[in-house]
């Protein structure tokens, strides 16, 4: 089980970063104290994704992180209506699929099932 991804993030990109993942099912969830405002935590069926907020934030150029939604259909209207950037693609394994750019440049993968 994959308990957690961590993305860095600029600052001025932590707020709607973290209006994606609540658009594709995620809540935000309480990061230990000590952390501080260095970071901001998601979390939807026992999965979470840190956001790292730092002025040194990097964007992998091809690497990205994917997530299984509950409803395809919902979770692009939600983030169309939030004014993102959603590009559908090819489907691989027989189901949808589809890349949100993230503010700051994260591509996250959105996928209607797994592969089998």
């Amino acid at each position: 089980m994959l308990h957690h991804v961590s993305l860095e993030v600029l600052p001025e990109n932590a707020d709607s970063f973290g209006e994606v993942l609540e658009a594709i099912g995620f809540a935000p969830a309480r990061a230990p104290g000590p952390l501080g405002d260095s970071v901001r935590w998601y979390e939807r069926s026992g999965t979470q994704v840190h956001l790292i907020v730092t002025e040194g934030a990097t964007v992998p150029a091809l690497g990205h992180a994917a997530f299984v939604v509950d409803s395809f259909e919902a979770a692009l209207a939600a983030l169309r209506e939030g004014r993102f950037e959603v590009e559908e693609a090819r489907e691989l394994w027989g189901e949808r699929r589809a890349f949100v750019l993230a503010p700051g440049g994260h591509r996250l993968e959105l996928m209607a099932a797994p592969p089998a």
